[in-house]
């Protein structure tokens, strides 16, 4: 594995320096530095809520282009469920498939048919038991990166299975390279991605050793070509919409647990519910479910920063599609492919860590208590750090200094000048008895 690539970078000329992307960090990877923000980036889960609330645009999403494409001999688009949610008026996902050809692909595979094999290996994996329960969605990217850095005592409970665009990527290429004679590393899989955790997710595969994603195209670059081209594009030669309304309902939250068919379900989005969630799940209060879908972005996948179109527009919109399409139209023919299965072990990456020493760990963490009970417990974030306590950590670790609280400055400079003016009374006193 190479060097770990992050979506979500920082356009260090845009930034103005305020501190509403600190605030809103779910793992406290953002700092204000001489008036720029920071990313830390191995603490950076590529959620994109720095994207959605910074109001200056200076985080944005780094993906891959379009005209990439032109670097493999027979390229297949990968259409994320929320893509559909993105056209008004749209009664056939036909149509937006038949754009993509018009586009130049050669071939389409749906993500919302992966996503309804992965729906029965889920149903599958919960009827054979041995998962601990809640059993939790692996599907969101930045969730499962959320988990290992933040919550790692639940790693046990995620759903040991791929999310459905890598299924699909891997299907679809092996397909293609059977059917054409061509090897599998001519045949590039591209993925339309609503999120960047998407982008990092292919780029630095957890679970899995490998990725069959080859390119991820944001779907708001897509969108304008996409427009033209299904205007264009005639009646296709055949029937292109292989996925039901399971696979569709993938695109909103709730979709993959009610799939699941289990009534004992919890469906959470937004970044801030999902920690909620995780929080009460390592408190064991939520024992008696047996799976919870979570998903960063509000209302699922068609809340991503890299789509277009209103999130809750774009809910109603999948919803109304799927009312014209079976329930499903892929299941699982016996076992559960390996294919769909992890590789290899998700483990905690000890980011929060202070230090690999217990014993300097809570050295340090004695000085981080001390220094915090000096300040003044505001968490206002004009120091920079999006907590006092952050700001006491950042201190210990040498990343900054008292000083950077405004009120530990002001009682300085306040101290400075109470010293200075009752020295310079103390001097004039003597001139005064001289005088007289």
């Amino acid at each position: 594995m190479g060097e770990y690539v992050h979506s979500v970078t920082l356009d260090t000329a845009a930034c103005r320096g305020c501190i509403t992307c600190v605030k809103r960090c779910p793992t406290e990877a953002i700092r204000v530095r001489g008036g720029k923000a920071r990313i830390l980036k191995e603490r950076c889960i590529d959620c994109g809520e720095c994207i959605r609330v910074c109001p200056h645009h200076a985080k944005r999403a780094v993906t891959d282009h379009l005209a990439e494409m032109e670097r493999y001999r027979y390229t297949i688009a990968l259409p994320a469920p929320a893509l559909y949610g993105q056209f008004n008026n749209l009664d056939d996902a036909e149509v937006v498939l038949a754009g993509l050809l018009e586009m130049g692909f050669d071939e389409v595979y749906e993500v919302a048919a992966a996503a309804e094999l992965v729906s029965d290996a889920t149903r599958l994996l919960l009827s054979q038991g041995g998962l601990e329960r809640p059993v939790i969605s692996s599907a969101c990217p930045a969730v499962l990166r959320l988990i290992r850095v933040r919550f790692p005592e639940l790693l046990d409970n995620v759903l040991p299975l791929v999310a459905p665009v890598e299924l699909a990527a891997r299907d679809a290429k092996r397909q293609a390279s059977r059917r054409l004679g061509i090897p599998a590393s001519e045949i590039g899989c591209v993925f339309i991605s609503p999120c960047p955790a998407k982008m990092t997710a292919a780029k630095n595969p957890l679970g899995t050793g490998r990725s069959d994603i080859d390119l991820v195209v944001s779907v708001s670059e897509v969108y304008p070509a996409l427009c033209s081209a299904m205007r264009q594009a005639g009646e296709p030669g055949e029937e292109l919409a292989a996925a039901g309304r399971t696979g569709i309902g993938w695109g909103r939250s709730g979709g993959e647990a009610a799939a699941t068919l289990h009534e004992r379900y919890l469906a959470a989005d937004g970044i801030e519910n999902v920690i909620r969630v995780l929080e009460d799940m390592e408190d064991e209060k939520l024992r008696g479910l047996d799976f919870v879908e979570l998903n960063a972005c509000s209302s699922g996948c068609v809340g991503g920063v890299l789509n277009v179109e209103n999130p809750y527009v774009a809910a109603v919109r999948l919803k109304r599609l799927g009312r014209y399409r079976p329930v499903a139209c892929n299941h699982l023919e016996d076992a559960i492919p390996p294919d769909a299965k992890w590789d290899r072990e998700v483990v905690y990456a000890p980011v929060m860590q202070l230090d690999q020493n217990p014993l300097r760990a809570m050295e340090m963490l004695g000085r981080i208590q001390e220094i915090e009970s000096r300040l003044r417990g505001l968490d206002c974030g004009s120091c920079g750090a999006p907590s006092c306590h952050a700001l006491a950590e950042d201190i210990v670790r040498g990343y900054a200094t008292e000083d950077s609280c405004i009120y530990v400055l002001q009682e300085k400079l306040g101290a400075v000048m109470t010293s200075m003016m009752t020295q310079g009374f103390a001097q004039a006193e003597p001139e005064k008895e001289g005088a007289l």
